[in-house]
């Protein structure tokens, strides 16, 4: 909730000089790094960037779970594409294949639920759960999203 927060006031400025359209994208940018942001502790101690810690690592799941409940349908309004707002990086594909964005989305919660059963079991088993997780990533970004 503090970080949140914390990213509702540095994004107020910006958002207050952006049309409709460049609100969403920020929106949906914030929610992209919310979840950024707990999966990189995830691939940081199984990378040995970081020492592993088991409640870190479970809190990091656990705040994904919670993230991944957010309904966000609204992040996705048509007219925030790549091809509409400047720094999107939506692929407009999305809104042609929305079911295929709702599976994907589907895939990606499934193993943000399997890594929060495994986090702060071990080491080997957080990293052993990263990898369907960073491939459901993967699999979403490489097609619905510009690089």
């Amino acid at each position: 909730m503090r970080y949140a927060l914390i990213a509702a006031l540095i994004a107020a400025p910006t958002l207050s000089m952006a049309g409709p359209a460049e609100d969403t994208v920020a929106a949906r940018q914030g929610f992209y790094k919310l979840l950024g942001a707990n999966m990189g502790v995830l691939a940081g101690m199984a990378q040995g960037k970081m020492d592993y810690d088991s409640a870190k690592a479970q809190t990091a799941a656990d705040n994904m779970v919670v993230l991944t409940t957010y309904n966000g349908a609204h992040l996705f309004a048509p007219g925030t594409s790549s091809e509409d707002v400047k720094g999107a990086r939506a692929l407009p594909k999305i809104w042609e294949d929305f079911p295929g964005v709702q599976a994907k989305a589907a895939d990606f919660q499934a193993a943000v639920k399997a890594m929060q059963e495994v986090a702060g079991s071990g080491q080997a088993e957080m990293t052993a759960a990263l990898g369907p997780l960073g491939g459901t990533c993967k699999a979403c970004h490489s097609n619905y999203r510009a690089d």
